[in-house]
Formats: C-alpha cells, sequence, structure tokens
C-alpha cells in the first residue's frame, strides 16, 4: 500500500480538475518591507507551472 508522503501534502493540494496549487514562498516575515501589491498576489495560491513536477506531487499523494 502505498503511503501519503505529509511533507508534500502540507504544501501542495489538488483541485478538483486535477491542477496542483501551492502557496507563493517567503511570505511569512519581513512583510513591512514588501510592497501592498506583492503582498495582494502573494495571498492566492499559485498553479504549479511545471507538468513534470505536478506528476511527481500527484504520485506523493495517492489519496487526493
Amino acid at each position: 500500500m502505498q503511503k501519503t508522503k505529509k511533507s508534500i501534502a502540507k504544501k501542495f493540494k489538488i483541485t478538483g480538475t486535477g491542477k496542483v496549487l501551492h502557496r507563493k514562498p517567503g511570505f511569512r516575515h519581513f512583510l513591512r518591507r514588501k510592497s501592498t501589491v506583492c503582498l495582494r498576489k502573494a495571498c492566492s495560491d499559485q498553479t504549479l507551472g511545471s507538468a513534470a513536477l505536478a506528476k511527481q506531487v500527484k504520485a506523493s499523494l495517492p489519496f487526493a
């Protein structure tokens, strides 16, 4: 039986249509020096660009 990689499960999310979403990195601290536009863009989830990487993520999350 294949197990779920918990480290990947915390960082990625698979949508109903099969796209892989992730949170943009670098927005946990030092937020005062970043622009408002930059912060607003970072609050939305980003789709994973690489198809090969998305395939690896889906293989690591068998029950998602």
